[in-house]
């Protein structure tokens, strides 16, 4: 494992924000994963997927975004995000060529992925999303969706059957069919954060389940850049 800073050019001037990168032997992929709003790179629910996606031969990076470093709980404007977006990529592309990159993120981390994909700021090979916020809980009127179908790399939406961000259903199902190339996967029983009512389990564990189903993503995506397994 190893942390480092990395520069964020802001349009106010540049800040520096933490990545963790840890590159399992072997490697066939490397995916990117940005934290929640009001959370941090190494919260159980980022820290259990990236272990669960090590242990799949998959490299990880984790990061911070720049209100997080600044210490305060919630997010800036957009612009900001999708810059440290921007900057994570590049670093990616540096530190971890010319392995496949996949660019995720837990809610709010996961839509500002979307965003600078959609912007052409980022060029990741895929776009996944854990607990895609389709709308703020009880405001379905408010859809967060317009920049999705400007997205062009394949996307993978994974979402809780109980998420209040995503009610109804059909809303979510709508949006993924105007992308150019998404599909969804409903975990059944799971609320946003992937917990699953009447069964109580660490968050670290709730993330972790979710990895075979973006390796499976992945290795369909790659098959032709993967390794061959032992």
């Amino acid at each position: 494992m190893t942390r480092e800073t990395i520069d964020v050019a802001l349009p106010a001037g540049s800040t520096s924000v933490q990545v963790d990168a840890t590159t399992p032997e072997g490697a066939w992929a490397v995916i990117a994963v940005a934290h929640g709003a009001g959370s941090h790179m190494d919260h159980p629910g980022v820290t259990g997927f990236t272990d669960a996606m090590n242990a799949a031969g998959v490299a990880t990076v984790r990061f911070n975004f720049a209100y997080v470093e600044s210490g305060r709980r919630m997010p800036g404007p957009p612009a900001h995000a999708i810059a440290a977006w921007e900057a994570v990529a590049a670093h990616v592309g540096t530190e971890h060529a010319p392995l496949p990159f996949v660019a995720a993120g837990r809610s709010y981390g996961g839509r500002m992925a979307s965003m600078a994909a959609a912007e052409g700021r980022i060029r990741p090979r895929g776009l996944v999303y854990l607990g895609y916020p389709l709308h703020p809980p009880g405001r379905p009127e408010k859809p967060r969706v317009e920049h999705l179908p400007a997205v062009v790399p394949p996307q993978l939406f994974l979402s809780g059957t109980r998420d209040a961000f995503v009610q109804p259903h059909r809303q979510l199902e709508e949006a993924v069919s105007s992308c150019r190339d998404a599909s969804v996967h409903w975990v059944d029983g799971a609320g946003h954060a992937f917990d699953i009512a009447g069964r109580r389990r660490p968050a670290d564990e709730s993330a972790a389940e979710l990895a075979p189903v973006v390796v499976d993503w992945m290795r369909a995506r790659f098959r032709s850049d993967q390794r061959p397994e032992a």
